[in-house]
């Protein structure tokens, strides 16, 4: 229960104020670590936990060892067809000679576009551990992100077109 902004209330009997069931850890600064992952029908790849901050060499440096062998693992010898947005790192002229340089098609994602990227809807699902530590994080994150099937990540592409059509509906 909770009253304006003086946080949780705990109704208890005399005696139990130090009790387990009586306290509740939080977390003043909450962990977090930036990820990349990538999905397709078949379902997901190897995921790349990221340090510091992201430029067109590091992003292209996740491309070779992780988006590559996701590709492998999810497409074999099959084309397909690559999705991202438009962050500085992604639309930089060396990033798309690389991805040109590697025979990869990139979708052409328009900007102030919404961000209907399928793999949003499973960021969403990692987005809920809320562990104490780093470690903890990345445990958390790994193991959702095992749990993920084929069968969902199928749902959500299958969706797009549905999607696509409802914002364009909405102008």
């Amino acid at each position: 229960m909770s009253f304006g902004n003086q946080g949780a209330r705990v109704w208890r009997k005399t005696g139990e104020k130090e009790m387990p069931k009586s306290l509740k850890s939080s977390v003043k600064y909450p962990q977090s670590v930036m990820v990349w992952g990538a999905m397709s029908a078949a379902g997901v790849g190897p995921l790349c936990f990221i340090k510091g901050r992201v430029n067109a060499a590091s992003y292209q440096e996740i491309l070779e060892h992780f988006m590559l062998p996701s590709a492998e693992k999810l497409y074999g010898d099959e084309d397909f067809v690559f999705q991202h947005d438009l962050a500085p790192a992604h639309s930089a002229k060396t990033t798309g000679k690389w991805f040109t340089d590697h025979g990869i098609t990139v979708l052409n994602w328009p900007a102030n576009s919404p961000d209907l990227n399928p793999i949003e809807n499973l960021w969403d699902i990692l987005r809920d551990a809320r562990p104490n530590t780093l470690d903890e994080l990345k445990a958390a994150i790994e193991a959702s992100w095992a749990s993920i099937t084929p069968q969902q990540c199928h749902r959500l592409i299958a969706s797009m077109p549905r999607r696509i059509e409802a914002v364009i509906s909405a102008k």
